[in-house]
């Protein structure tokens, strides 16, 4: 979406109530591991939050110790859980309403599907219900060194405590979305676009923008004079164009 078409979109979700969850699991894997912990924190920007529900999930398999370390969620700790099939239908009617919302959606979207699929849940949630805090942060914080939510946790001081369990991560979420979606409905227009265009957008974004394959939206840039600039992330530099930059080119090549 150009910029214009975010505001619209992120002050449309900001009058709506969300559904913010956090999933802890043994691995990154949706369709091969397992959820282990889930919280639910239902709020509005007008009521604040209204509802928080939390459980531990025994997952049925061993929790690798690289992740007990993260979490601090251990086997014995699990072991006395319900399983997926007591705690997730409890927790389907909260999921199926207001706008789903997560610290990268992708990853909480994932096991939800996948652990309701396994119980014979089709789970599903349209785009326009769905709200990451990751790809929010990204355009409206596009000056910070980092999106991860402990980072922002500390960075606005927000009263949460551990990271990395459910609840706190949850919550965090929460106020995170709270902080940045006020600011979209109370700051004019002309500043909010400022803070956009300064997003950094991955080439992927970039061709989806303007509508053709990432060779050929490389190619459109560099035949303007539009160079990108290279991030580490996860031991791979990649190419980020800033989102100005590429809405001029899309413009212009809607008038041609």
């Amino acid at each position: 979406m150009l910029s214009t078409e975010l505001l619209a979109h992120y002050r449309h979700i900001s009058q709506l109530p969300l559904t913010v969850v956090d999933v802890e699991t043994t691995g990154s894997l949706a369709y091969r591991n397992r959820t282990t912990e889930i919280a639910v924190v239902r709020a509005s920007l007008t009521n604040g939050i209204q509802e928080t529900l939390t459980s531990l999930i025994n997952p049925r398999c061993k929790i690798p110790a690289k992740i007990v370390e993260v979490t601090g969620i251990t086997q014995e700790m699990v072991q006395a859980a319900p399983p997926a099939e007591v705690v997730l239908p409890d927790f389907l009617p909260a999921l199926s309403e207001g706008v789903l919302t997560a610290h990268n959606l992708e990853f909480d979207y994932a096991f939800l599907k996948s652990e309701y699929g396994r119980l014979g849940y089709q789970f599903s949630r349209p785009p326009s219900q769905q709200l990451c805090t990751v790809q929010l942060a990204r355009l409206m914080l596009p000056d910070l060194r980092s999106r991860s939510l402990p980072f922002l946790v500390q960075h606005f001081q927000f009263p949460v405590p551990h990271s990395h369990r459910a609840e706190a991560d949850a919550i965090a979420c929460w106020l995170l979305a709270q902080r940045l979606l006020q600011e979209i409905q109370n700051e004019p227009d002309e500043v909010l676009l400022a803070r956009f265009v300064r997003q950094w957008l991955p080439l992927k974004a970039v061709a989806r923008m303007l509508g053709c394959s990432q060779k050929q939206a490389q190619k459109r840039l560099e035949t303007v004079g539009v160079r990108g600039h290279s991030v580490g992330r996860n031991h791979q530099p990649i190419v980020m164009y800033q989102r100005g930059e590429v809405e001029q080119v899309y413009h212009a090549l809607q008038q041609q």
